[in-house]
């Protein structure tokens, strides 16, 4: 197996996962702020329920790479006790969630089973 570089990385994705009958109001905090905050991130919507490979309620926020320095930081010190998922975008959705990831408190099982292994190079005519 060889290694991957780190220039394979073309943004992040930030999972921020709440409970909606108990921590929304935290979850909506941290939301505005990093929309504030972080201009160039990109706040995903609400969802109050299990999607994807996510087991609960989350939100996601898409940014840079060169956001990555400030924007995960900010998020260890300021997450208010939420879990957050911090996974890059590569070519390998699978890994990028389950290998290469990072958590920020407790650690939640993801279904694998909707996560594809290679994402596929645009065909050509």
């Amino acid at each position: 197996m060889s290694a991957v570089p780190p220039e394979a990385i073309t943004g992040y994705h930030a999972h921020v996962y709440y409970e909606p009958a108990t921590t929304r109001e935290r979850a909506a905090w941290l939301r505005a702020e990093v929309g504030q905050r972080f201009p160039a991130a990109v706040l995903g919507r609400w969802h109050d329920v299990p999607v994807g490979p996510h087991p609960g309620a989350m939100f996601q926020i898409a940014f840079p790479v060169a956001l990555f320095p400030t924007l995960v930081p900010w998020l260890m010190l300021n997450r208010r006790g939420l879990t957050v998922l911090v996974h890059p975008e590569t070519d390998d959705p699978r890994a990028d969630h389950l290998d290469h990831a990072l958590w920020m408190g407790a650690v939640l099982p993801l279904d694998a089973s909707v996560l594809p292994a290679r994402r596929e190079p645009p065909s050509r005519p």
